[in-house]
């Protein structure tokens, strides 16, 4: 007893589509579940639009400064809160704390640089500081009311 051709046909054609749907369905799924429109890019960190462009002692108060600078962002105006480490050589030393401070520098347009100077504590005398940037953080100005 023979098996007709057209039997075989049909369970090839069976085979050949269960295949493909375990192959091409997860990728479907994915791109489904993607949404299929472009993804916007991530944001750049905060950390990256602002910098040190100088670092002095006060020859009054003996006091660490900082000169900060922020670049404006695309996305509008707004304020970067900047933490400014205060130390006697550029390597951090594992286990021990630099000292810090903050510098607020508002109203950053886009496309515009502002600048800050932050104040760090009284500086050893014979030690040249070392002056960088610890961390930063943008927020965006909110409009005022009634102002698309």
């Amino acid at each position: 007893m023979g098996v007709s051709a057209l039997k075989w046909q049909g369970w090839l054609v069976g085979l050949v589509t269960i295949a493909g749907l375990l192959v091409f369905a997860p990728l479907g799924l994915y791109v489904w579940a993607s949404g299929g429109e472009p993804q916007q890019a991530a944001p750049r960190a905060a950390v990256e639009d602002v910098r040190v462009t100088g670092c002095r002692v006060d020859p009054a108060s003996r006091r660490v400064a900082a000169a900060v600078e922020a670049a404006g962002r695309a996305e509008g105006v707004g304020a970067y809160v900047v933490t400014v480490e205060f130390r006697d050589r550029a390597e951090a030393e594992p286990g021990r704390r630099a000292a810090q401070a903050l510098v607020r520098i508002p109203g950053v347009a886009p496309g515009a640089t502002e600048y800050a100077e932050a104040v760090g504590p009284v500086w050893p005398v014979a030690t040249v500081p070392w002056c960088g940037v610890a961390g930063a953080e943008f927020t965006p100005a909110t409009p005022a009311p009634g102002v698309p």
